[in-house]
């Protein structure tokens, strides 16, 4: 069962990415084996969590305004902010897990770790 459980669940750390179709290759720490090709689970609407320190800027990349800047922004809240993707980057470390059939597809569900 343990050995099952090893093969099902994994870490590991981000070796390559291809952000356009959300999946990232993952070298495994247990085998040292890079994986083939890994979706990276989406979770749309996701909240976007922003630290307000009462000085910071903004980058307005929107089509609905036309896009621009803004220098500094007095401490505001970001209430319904959200993002639709997240792919991790080159050398985070990751939990994989897989289907529990041979050769089956796995998957890139989160970060481990800080940052």
């Amino acid at each position: 069962m343990d050995e099952t459980l090893e093969r099902l669940v994994q870490i590991g750390t981000v070796e390559a990415l291809d952000e356009t179709n959300k999946k990232a290759r993952v070298k495994h720490q247990n085998t040292g084996i890079i994986s083939d090709w890994l979706y990276v689970v989406q979770h749309p609407a996701m909240g976007v969590a922003v630290k307000e320190d009462g000085k910071h800027t903004h980058t307005i990349t929107d089509t609905y305004s036309g896009g621009g800047s803004a220098s500094e922004v007095p401490n505001h809240k970001h209430t319904g902010t959200v993002t639709t993707s997240w792919m991790p980057k080159i050398n985070d470390t990751v939990l994989v897990i897989y289907l529990p059939v041979f050769n089956s597809d796995g998957f890139i569900i989160g970060k481990i770790g800080g940052g």
